[in-house]
């Protein structure tokens, strides 16, 4: 095992957690007067791994945007109201039961609560912010209507479970063949690739299929733009064929 893994069990995620594992270069333990800009560098916070069983009351973290906490042992959403503008949230691989306490974050844009132990989902406790949702590997997925209930309560869905949504609000919104969603979350998601994404490829693939969806709206842009000047030049041709000759 690593040395991660070799953590004594009951884990609670705190301010001085995030410290020692996100700002190395804090020595002290952080004090009540301390500034809240000591917490705000990074907007990025990767506790993967650590052994995690509950999440603790934290300080407001503003700025932070993504949060990683796949492969932990969290039985329970909770206390993630301190990060109110965050938008890319992994608590895959934990021992999650509900859905529940989310709804303080509402800009968040993906969230992936993959391989976990949710028996039934409430849609009305996912924020209607979201773009990507994940949570294959859970019993919920099998409920009857998982999928039209789910797409039916978060009107901005692109995906769920690696599967496109089709007729989404976004899709409607979109001009000249693309998508500023889909962009504001492939730009979310071009964070490089670390250990915190080690053995789970779902943002990996998610990351590449939505860079070869841009190429692929690039290539069909050019390929109707080219068409369009060949039917306007076979156009001009044919207006020239009937033209009556000029006069000598």
């Amino acid at each position: 095992p690593t040395a991660r893994e070799q953590t004594s069990p009951g884990v609670t995620l705190t301010d001085s957690l995030i410290a020692r594992r996100n700002l190395p270069h804090l020595v002290e333990p952080l004090r009540p007067e301390s500034r809240p800009t000591e917490l705000l560098s990074p907007s990025t916070i990767r506790l993967d791994r650590e052994n995690i069983c509950t999440i603790g009351r934290i300080r407001s973290l503003r700025e932070i945007h993504s949060l990683y906490l796949q492969q932990n042992q969290i039985e329970k959403i909770e206390n993630l109201g301190c990060f109110p503008n965050l938008r890319f949230l992994s608590l895959a691989g934990n021992r999650i039961r509900r859905v529940e306490n989310l709804q303080p974050l509402q800009h968040l844009r993906v969230l992936d609560l993959s391989h976990n132990q949710i028996q039934t989902l409430d849609p009305d406790e996912l924020p209607r912010s979201l773009r990507l949702l994940d949570l294959t590997g859970n019993e919920c997925t099998h409920q009857h209507g998982y999928r039209e209930l789910v797409v039916g309560a978060l009107p901005h869905l692109l995906q769920l479970d690696a599967q496109p949504i089709h007729g989404s609000a976004c899709e409607e919104e979109e001009e000249g063949g693309s998508s500023s969603s889909e962009d504001e979350v492939e730009e979310l998601l071009s964070e490089p690739s670390g250990p915190f994404t080690a053995g789970k490829d779902f943002f990996a693939d998610l990351q590449e299929e939505l860079a070869g969806r841009s190429q692929r709206r690039w290539r069909e842009s050019l390929k109707e733009h080219q068409t369009r000047l060949e039917e306007l030049e076979e156009l001009r041709e044919r207006r020239g064929l009937l033209l009556p000759p000029a006069p000598l």
